[in-house]
This record gives C-alpha cells, sequence and structure tokens, in this order.
C-alpha cells in the first residue's frame, strides 16, 4: 500500500469548521458517519479511500458506535485498522466519537445505560479501534430503566479515566437532557454536545424543544440522518433502486416510499435545482441554517457521494 500523505490544503476553508456550543472544540460543518458502510460487506479499500478523501476535504469528525456495521462491532474495527496503516500520523488532527446504548452482546450487560455497560463497551470500542482514548462518548439513548444518576456518573467517571476527553448525549428526552447537562456540570464535565435526528422530515427535536434548549445551555447538536437516509436524495423520486439502503435493509421501510412522499420529495427536488443545488445539498443546508446546529453527519458510501454532500457547506 502507498503510503497515505494528507492533502496539505485540507484546511484552507476556515469557514468550513464551527464551534461546538460554548466549548474550545471546532467540528466541521459536514462529518463522516460509519453506520452503514463500513460493514463486512463493504469493500475495504473503498473504506480506506472514502476515509483518505473525507480527511482531504477537511472532515476531521468520525462519527461511530459501539454495534455499528453490520455486524455489530465492525465499523469500529475497520476504522482502527485504517488509523493504525495510513491515519495514525494524524491522530491529534481527529476527532473520534463512539456510543453506547444499543444491544451489542448477549446477556443483561451489553445493552442500555448501566455503569458496567458503558464502560465495558467503551473499553471494546477502544481495543477495536486500537486507540487509547476517544475524543467524545456518547450515551447513545435514554434509559428509562437505570437510575439517571447511575448513567451520568459512568460519563463522569470516564471523563475522569482518560478514556474519552469529552462526553455527550443522544436522542434523549428534553427533561432528562436538562437534568443530565446540570449533573455533569456540577461535576466539573462538559457535555460537549447532543446527537439527535433532524432533517426536513423529521423536525422533532425544534418541536420539542430539545435544539433551543441545548444550544442555550451552551451545547453544540450535530444532526444524525439529516439526508433521512437518503431519502433526501434524488435517489428514491422514481422508486426503489435495486442498489440501495430501502432495497436491502429494513431499517429504512419500503412502506415509506409512498406516492404522498414521492411528491414531497419531486416538488423540494425542483426547488433545489433552482437554487442550483442537488437536493441532498439542500437538505444538509436546511439543516446547517438552523440556529444552534454545529455539523452534519452524512453516512456517504463512496467518494462521489461525499463529494456532492459537501457542496452543502458552499453558501
Amino acid at each position: 500500500m502507498e503510503k497515505y500523505i494528507a492533502n496539505e490544503k485540507r484546511y484552507a476553508d476556515t469557514d468550513f469548521m464551527q464551534r461546538c456550543g460554548e466549548s474550545g472544540i471546532l467540528l466541521p460543518k459536514v462529518s463522516l458517519g460509519l453506520w452503514q458502510n463500513f460493514g463486512d460487506a463493504a469493500d475495504f479499500e473503498e473504506n480506506r479511500a472514502l476515509l483518505h478523501y473525507a480527511f482531504d476535504q477537511g472532515i476531521t469528525h468520525f462519527d461511530l458506535a459501539n454495534n455499528y456495521g453490520p455486524p455489530p462491532g465492525c465499523a469500529e474495527e475497520r476504522f482502527g485498522h485504517i488509523i493504525s496503516s495510513s491515519l495514525a500520523p494524524y491522530r491529534d488532527e481527529l476527532f473520534v466519537s463512539t456510543k453506547a446504548g444499543y444491544e451489542m452482546w448477549a446477556g443483561p450487560y451489553g445493552n442500555w445505560g448501566s455503569r458496567k455497560s458503558l464502560m465495558a463497551s467503551l473499553d471494546q470500542s477502544l481495543r477495536r479501534m486500537q486507540l487509547d482514548y476517544v475524543d467524545l462518548f456518547y450515551t447513545h439513548r435514554y434509559d428509562p430503566l437505570t437510575p439517571l444518576d447511575e448513567t451520568l456518573q459512568a460519563l463522569v467517571d470516564i471523563v475522569r479515566s482518560g478514556k474519552a476527553l469529552y462526553v455527550g448525549i443522544s436522542r434523549w428526552p428534553l427533561e432528562a437532557t436538562l437534568y443530565g447537562i446540570e449533573y455533569l456540570r456540577q461535576r466539573d464535565v462538559r457535555c460537549l454536545c447532543y446527537q439527535g435526528r433532524l432533517n426536513m422530515l423529521d423536525q422533532e427535536v425544534v418541536e420539542s424543544g430539545i435544539l433551543e434548549a441545548v444550544r442555550r445551555e451552551g451545547l453544540g447538536f450535530v444532526s444524525f440522518s439529516p439526508l433521512a437516509q437518503g431519502l433526501l436524495t434524488d435517489k428514491y423520486l422514481h422508486g426503489i433502486p435495486e442498489v440501495s439502503r430501502m432495497q436491502r435493509d429494513a431499517s429504512l421501510r419500503k412502506s415509506l416510499l409512498t406516492p404522498e412522499l414521492i411528491a414531497q420529495l419531486t416538488s423540494l427536488n425542483l426547488q433545489a435545482q433552482k437554487e442550483g443545488k442537488t437536493l441532498a445539498q439542500m437538505a444538509l443546508r436546511w439543516v446547517l441554517d438552523h440556529e444552534g446546529v454545529t455539523s452534519v453527519i452524512v453516512g456517504a458510501r463512496n467518494k462521489a457521494q461525499l463529494a456532492d454532500s459537501l457542496g452543502c457547506a458552499k453558501g
């Protein structure tokens, strides 16, 4: 393998980075998520090329979780191999996030938000990624049965152990989020950001007040699924393509693609064309234009898809 040397002009666009809330951290407007496209079925060298291309374009934030793949753990493992073989010299330029909270291993401790589950999961993630620490560790979802103090104290202790520099909250309801922010603050641990779903088809975090609340509390907001798992691209304007997430993956149900939704997507696509953008670029820009949003996570399969998404950062 030819030695990878990063693009010297990767930080030339100084407007590409945004401050994450009231912290010292800058994140790229577009981050790369490794949820669906870094599993066993994906080509390893294509994955490597995509990570190199992302970094060359100034993307420093790579978003993972313990269960990303498939199978669970595969995305972190692949990421670890690529880090160790070509990106290791740039580790201090990378902002690596991972999460725990969804089912990862059998038995009562491989799921949800107990202290044991979170700490064991992070240890496993670090081994898979061949890292000493992650930059950001999220609790991946709200656990209605584990006491919030137990989950939050685990986050405090994870930061104090040096295994994560920052912690974040993902997909928690508003009241629990506000409690968590204050709990962490009282223990001198910053909750860096909230990760939630926001796109043109799902605005629940706006309607519930979460986006405004976390902005007011000084947190950043990172949007996952800003393209609604690909619905907000031109891919589904004429039905379900053979090579598509909806065709291969139950996480995007075929029943979602109703005639009404196709009509809505077609209308949005025409609007994007009038603006000189692709539908994906317009949809990502729409998310970024919300006050308090720091970054959108895109799950590109290849360089062409990522290049298209990066167009959203240009005005």
